[in-house]
């Protein structure tokens, strides 16, 4: 079943984040891990409702186990999201409770929510209703001026009792006045201590953290402290092999992933299928742009990708390119 995959799956994924975790960045990570489950970039309900659907909401079969974040705070909105979402078979769909943008709380939805926990409760009671795979949450600690220790307990009791059983918990509290959504990703203090906490009054709850998580090894120590995944997001995106090519062997007790090499090679058929439909190498190649961090020549592999991938026609050339030099010298 799609849910029990997802929640399998769930042991470690790859965050949600805009601009960034697109349809070609999955891809791309699902050749290097074939276990972490991957999230799109959040999609707002009224945008499903209103958009370009297939360009908000398809994605390759090679993706799964996906899921696909949806952000929104009217329980109709999001039921009919969810509803109009169901026909394209993620494994999940997941509530943004966490974002702090200024575009997200104007919308009253994202990270504003941890206010509003009955609010959320009515939302995900209104995804669940229709939807045909599991309702997760992903949240903050708190936000503003909000105790976590007391909020985050209250918070997760009531949006359960509205019938979701997973939550993923970015460590840090929102600060939705003065920071910007960067700040937010940086500055206020990281609480592990509180989410390891919340798994131990919960432990019917599947709980995973997010939050400052950079290697495979703060992973496992958090899986054998008792949580049940650990969600990475920018060191993911930044350095996708270090931590999505042995994730299958030592976190899912799989097969340990290709090697860096194998990897473009298995990506060559997708963006072969994406140039002939229109598409530019850019859009591919730039989620890229870090396979070979900390290997010798990987400055040239950026360069080369970077400034030339763009260009009108540019095609398999340009990575044979870039990846010349790096065969010569892992040689």
């Amino acid at each position: 079943m799609p849910g029990i995959e997802a929640q399998h799956a769930a042991r470690l994924s790859v965050a949600p984040m805009m601009d960034w975790t697109d349809r070609h960045c999955r891809v791309f990570h699902r050749q290097i891990s074939r276990e972490a489950l991957l999230y799109t970039e959040m999609v707002t309900a009224p945008a499903v409702i209103h958009g370009d659907r297939d360009r908000l909401l398809a994605f390759d079969a090679v993706e799964h186990p996906v899921a696909l974040q949806l952000g929104g705070s009217d329980p109709g909105e999001l039921a009919e999201a969810t509803r109009i979402a169901a026909g394209y078979g993620h494994d999940e769909i997941n509530l943004n409770v966490g974002c702090p943008s200024d575009r997200v709380q104007s919308g009253c939805f994202g990270a504003v929510l941890m206010e509003r926990p009955a609010l959320v409760a009515d939302c995900v009671a209104a995804m669940i209703g229709v939807a045909p795979v599991e309702v997760t949450v992903k949240c903050r600690i708190g936000v503003d001026d909000q105790v976590p220790e007391a909020v985050l307990p209250a918070f997760l009791e009531t949006v359960a009792s509205a019938g979701v059983r997973r939550f993923a918990i970015h460590a840090r509290k929102a600060w939705l006045k003065g920071l910007s959504p960067k700040e937010n990703r940086e500055v206020p203090p990281l609480d592990y201590p509180l989410v390891l906490a919340m798994k131990q009054a919960f432990p019917d709850l599947h709980i995973s953290v997010n939050g400052g998580i950079t290697s495979l090894d703060q992973a496992e120590a958090f899986l054998a402290a008792g949580l049940d995944g650990v969600m990475i997001g920018r060191a993911a995106y930044h350095e996708p092999y270090d931590i999505l090519a042995d994730a299958d062997r030592r976190l899912f007790g799989g097969a340990a992933g290709p090697g860096r090499f194998e990897v473009v090679e298995r990506m060559r058929p997708y963006i072969a299928r994406h140039l002939e439909a229109g598409g530019r190498l850019h859009q591919v190649t730039r989620h890229m742009l870090g396979l070979f961090h900390g290997c010798p020549g990987a400055r040239h592999w950026r360069r080369i990708l970077s400034e030339r991938a763009n260009a009108t026609g540019a095609g398999p050339e340009v990575i044979d390119a870039a990846l010349a030099p790096m065969r010569a010298l892992a040689a």
